[in-house]
């Protein structure tokens, strides 16, 4: 028995950790911000205690795809404590959504104002993620310019983890491959990972400047790329990504992870089902897990004067929902993936994804007091992708709340969603 005076102790949840080797049901104890002990029974004095029996006790979840950055990107970007600590996540990496002009904004308005911790994967476009990218002209090669992005992400080495660029039949249609070469060479002389979208983005131009066959993208991006550098979408029903026009999984997708490439769920409008389930099947499993909500997909007014839609249609929800981490986690269980698994890529995987190494996806022992506690919930619900399959469910998880550096945070965001029975 352990006697102390102030603090936080978290009391008979299921922990897992899985950085730490740990699933068990015991207690957390946290002081000044950090945890100080884990145990399978604990006794501290003069302490608040938060019952967690039935419920999962897990390092803060951490969102590797957000767009937060709000009312620059238009109505693309969304809230960073709504995508965060109100939905039960600790920490958001943005991804594209700050260039690097924009770069110095995105650190004061949002990464210095969020309760959320928030990271940046810089753009590799002078005009970031603008609308969503609505405006293809706009990301052209001469929108790409090597040595200020680099310069810009060196000399805010603590806020940029990585580069976001992408790989798709629209882009490569107008440009071939120079952009995503560009973005590569950032990648390499910054020493960071580059995130890349794969899956339709753009509308196909009225006249193509190169006849591109989606199947062939997948294949040429990979040998521009270098270990650690990051494959999206994996489970996207749009051509040019892992599954090929015929409907069968690319041979390359199944050598990523030999060459050294991790691969990233980024939920978003794009998620298939049945895409994800030929994927799987070819047993291919997404080292971690981005949700990829934006203002496009997600019930959220729009401010005045932007568009009302996207050219890439489906960049919206039908008639647009409500979605979180934790309901992508759903989705990933609906799929067969173990609880475990999962958890491990909302945590630990993606804390070494983006080089968080200040005890990110992680309880042990001082660590920042990032936590996230999960009601696990056991019944029927239906879930439904943007192509309209649904599935059932008999395990739902829904955030309830979560620490961030000790401080708790209700599960509150208007966007968590509300299941539906099945």
């Amino acid at each position: 028995m352990t006697a102390s005076v102030g603090g936080t102790l978290l009391k008979r949840g299921r922990i897992i950790d899985p950085a730490s080797g740990i699933d068990q049901i015991g207690d957390v104890f946290v002081r000044d911000g950090r945890i100080v002990e884990v145990g399978a029974e604990l006794h501290h004095e003069g302490v608040q205690r938060i019952d967690c029996r039935g419920r999962l006790v897990l390092p803060g979840l951490i969102d590797t795809h957000a767009h937060v950055y709000q009312f620059v990107t238009g109505r693309f970007g969304l809230g960073a404590d709504m995508c965060g600590v109100q939905s039960g996540v600790t920490t958001l990496i943005d991804q594209g959504g700050a260039s690097c002009m924009t770069l110095p904004g995105f650190r004061h308005y949002v990464a210095g104002h969020a309760q959320s911790r928030v990271y940046a994967f810089l753009s590799a476009y002078l005009v970031g993620g603008l609308e969503g990218h609505f405006y293809p002209e706009l990301y052209r090669p001469e929108c790409v310019d090597v040595d200020a992005t680099v310069k810009a992400a060196l000399a805010n080495a603590d806020l940029v983890r990585g580069i976001k660029a992408h790989a798709e039949l629209g882009g490569f249609a107008r440009w071939g491959t120079e952009v995503m070469r560009a973005s590569a060479e950032i990648g390499r002389q910054a020493g960071l990972p580059v995130y890349i979208h794969f899956g339709q983005l753009w509308p196909m131009p009225g006249q193509a400047t190169f006849d591109v066959d989606p199947d062939t993208i997948l294949e040429q991006v990979v040998d521009m790329l270098k270990p650690g550098d990051v494959l999206a979408h994996p489970f996207s029903r749009h051509p040019g990504g892992f599954v090929g026009t015929d409907g069968k999984i690319h041979p390359l997708a199944r050598e990523a992870a030999a060459r050294g490439l991790k691969i990233d769920v980024g939920h978003g409008s794009h998620f298939s089902y049945r895409m994800a389930r030929t994927v799987l099947e070819a047993g291919i499993v997404p080292d971690t897990l981005g949700a990829d909500m934006h203002g496009y997909n997600t019930q959220v007014p729009a401010p005045a004067g932007t568009p009302a839609e996207h050219p890439d249609q489906d960049h919206m929800f039908l008639g647009r929902v409500r979605f979180s981490l934790v309901s992508a986690m759903t989705s990933m269980l609906a799929l067969g993936l173990p609880l475990e698994q999962v958890v491990r890529m909302a945590t630990v995987n993606a804390a070494a994804m983006a080089g968080l190494a200040d005890g990110a996806g992680t309880l042990r022992p001082g660590a920042p007091a990032d936590i996230t506690v999960l009601d696990d919930q056991r019944g029927r619900w239906v879930l439904r992708d943007n192509e309209g399959t649904q599935v059932v469910t008999e395990r739902l998880l829904e955030p309830s709340f979560c620490l961030c550096g000790g401080q708790r945070f209700d599960a509150s965001a208007p966007i968590l969603p509300a299941a539906q029975v099945a």
